[in-house]
């Protein structure tokens, strides 16, 4: 329904329940028990707009009535941009919103929790011991981001020791950071196995983690830019997002942007002094094919097409940037 207020399908509320019964929805009466279509529908919308999602537009008289047009705000514009979920869009606002309070950003780790997805926190259990070690091998200021996102080092010891707790924390910040700590490893050493194996979780849970994370990442981007209170995540995430994308050392994130390059290629053509997309675009094929193993002749020449493809693309972009900041403006007095 925001998306349908959002992209301006239907304003009004007579309208959105007219598209509602074209959907699967209004064929399917043993989903709505003891409810009609147009009750779930009307229920729905005062639910979203009870929670800042849509507002209610003035008719000509200046008086408000959600039986007449309605409009979304620019956090239901967020929401649905984002594709951030109905149940967690609140949520977000608020850690972003706590976020700027404080942002550490030393290292990543601080921007790894806010992007830590939440449909992951109920497949976490931590382990205390593991937990503690891990909150051990931090930096002072990293240390410090626990502090800030609600779970103290008070905590964790006493829960890595076994004692008594008065006053429990939230079960989803304790989690979230545990999921966190997972991800900040994980960009340090980049081996899915060493970080299975040093919290002991099966990898396909670090593999999963890792997806959703990068997938939550870039819902969390867009969600800042229909935000301009968030304008210093607008900054932020772009490089995070790569980093959880790709998931390799900074250094090869630019040759894996090259179509056909993987991360073993990366490194492979890294140690061999191709370090750019400068490099690889003026390399030669036929030294590539003597120089990396494995490498085959159609595959060296897709590559350096490829890069040469995407460093004319980066260059005419950089060229629109510059003829627009030296473009002499037509209203100078």
């Amino acid at each position: 329904l925001l998306s349908v207020v959002g992209l301006k399908i239907a304003n009004n509320p007579e309208e959105i329940y007219q598209f509602m019964s074209a959907t699967l929805l209004s064929i399917q009466p043993q989903l709505l028990p003891d409810k009609s279509l147009r009750d779930v529908t009307m229920e729905a919308l005062q639910w979203l707009i009870h929670n800042g999602l849509l507002k209610e537009k003035e008719n000509s008289d200046g008086e408000k009535n959600w039986q007449n047009n309605l409009g979304i705000t620019q956090l239901g514009r967020a929401t649905f941009k984002g594709s951030v979920e109905l149940a967690h869009c609140d949520t977000l606002y608020t850690d972003l919103k706590k976020g700027l309070e404080g942002l550490i950003l030393e290292s990543y780790l601080h921007l790894i929790y806010l992007i830590t997805p939440y449909d992951m926190i109920p497949q976490c259990s931590p382990n205390w011991m593991v937990y503690f070690k891990q909150f051990n091998q931090l930096s002072p200021i990293e240390q410090q981001v626990t502090s800030t996102v609600g779970v103290p080092e008070s905590f964790i010891t006493k829960k890595a020791s076994g004692q008594a707790i008065k006053n429990e924390l939230d079960s989803n910040t304790v989690n979230r950071l545990y999921l966190s700590l997972i991800l900040h490893t994980l960009l340090r050493e980049t081996n899915i196995w060493e970080v299975s194996e040093k919290f002991n979780i099966p990898r396909g849970f670090v593999q999963s983690l890792l997806n959703s994370a990068a997938s939550f990442s870039t819902s969390v981007l867009h969600f800042c830019e229909e935000l301009d209170e968030f304008w210093v995540y607008k900054a932020l995430l772009p490089e995070l997002t790569k980093r959880l994308s790709y998931c390799v050392k900074a250094e090869l994130i630019p040759l894996m942007e090259v179509a056909g390059v993987l991360e073993a290629r990366a490194k492979q053509l890294y140690n061999l002094g191709y370090k750019t997309l400068a490099h690889l675009a003026n390399a030669d094929p036929e030294l590539l094919v003597k120089s990396v193993v494995h490498m085959s002749r159609t595959q060296a020449r897709k590559i350096v097409s490829s890069a040469k493809m995407l460093l004319a693309e980066k260059t005419e972009a950089l060229q629109e940037e510059v003829e627009e900041l030296l473009r002499i403006p037509t209203d100078v007095p």
